[in-house]
């Protein structure tokens, strides 16, 4: 497998969206979109980019939202900065792009990394967050504590321990063409795991130059602040209730976010808030379940009383 010449061949992938780069934040970031009416954001966790949310944007655009699913920093076709990669800059690209597609705000849906980064931007800009919808991550209080305190969900996390060595990971993820991004979504999903297209998409997208690196970096931030004052700082913060209607989706055979973890995340929203398991899915429910997943984001954000 060879990364395609252009970068579009890569990261572009047809369908029935639309591709151009907004700016947000001090960077440049890529975004798909498809559709018209409300805004809904769909950020993408690891190992991936914005691909993954290529069900529900279809979905969701038939439904009559504006569905645009963008990379995030370092990742796809969006900036690869040297610097920028905790969770509080990383929320702040996000409402910056809400701002530059001249929206007021956005339904935020976000999947593992994506998902943390859409409770940080429900806390630090609620006005810019309509509803919130995560996939397959605890709030990040509730991750945190379960990080460091659970010694069942210290072990499904170590990955993001043996991303705090330097270099040696980066090599890692890209090594024959980076067959570990296809061990890891075929080890963490449960039985219908994405497909051999996907997967192939994936391995690409990280091939291309500095994405493995900016890909690691803020799981590098989120182990090496737990004890710093920026981490302590950021963790205090984040006690601020979420104060916006909250779909919270796991799947029942996630190996790396246990459903314990995930579960009692509920505490942190002083909202209306629904949490929906899977049975037989793993980490990737928008990708394994697509349609019950895209049915569950339009029933939710259509119902105008979510708190039933």
């Amino acid at each position: 497998m060879t990364v395609p010449a252009p970068l579009a061949q890569a990261i572009k992938l047809d369908g029935p969206w639309t591709h151009r780069d907004v700016a947000a934040n001090g960077a440049r970031f890529h975004i798909a979109e498809a559709g018209d009416g409300p805004l809904v954001l769909l950020l993408h966790g690891f190992p991936q980019f914005w691909w993954s949310w290529r069900h529900q944007m279809t979905a969701l655009a038939d439904a009559g939202y504006r569905a645009v699913a963008m990379d995030l920093r370092g990742i796809g076709g969006s900036d690869r900065t040297p610097r920028g990669y905790d969770p509080a800059n990383l929320a702040l690209d996000v409402t910056g792009v809400i701002r530059s597609l001249g929206e007021p705000d956005a339904a935020l849906v976000g999947h593992d990394l994506g998902g943390y980064l859409a409770w940080t931007a429900a806390v630090m800009r609620p006005a810019l967050v309509r509803r919130l919808a995560v996939v397959s991550m605890p709030h990040p209080r509730r991750w945190r504590s379960a990080l460091v305190g659970d010694r069942k969900q210290t072990a499904a996390s170590s990955y993001i321990w043996g991303f705090q060595r330097p270099w040696l990971p980066e090599r890692q993820l890209v090594a024959d063409d980076a067959a570990l991004v296809g061990r890891l979504i075929r080890d963490w999903s449960g039985p219908s795991r994405p497909d051999d297209k996907a997967v192939d998409a994936y391995r690409r997208a990280m091939l291309i130059p500095s994405t493995a690196h900016c890909a690691i970096e803020p799981y590098r931030w989120l182990v090496r602040s737990l004890a710093r004052p920026d981490g302590v700082q950021f963790n205090r913060r984040m006690k601020r209730p979420v104060r916006v209607p909250t779909l919270h989706l796991h799947g029942s055979l996630d190996p790396v976010m246990r459903t314990r973890s995930a579960a009692g995340s509920g505490e942190y929203v002083e909202a209306p808030y629904r949490w929906r398991l899977y049975e037989g899915v793993g980490h990737f429910p928008h990708e394994e379940d697509p349609a019950s997943v895209s049915a569950d984001l339009v029933n939710w954000l259509r119902d105008p009383e979510p708190d039933r």
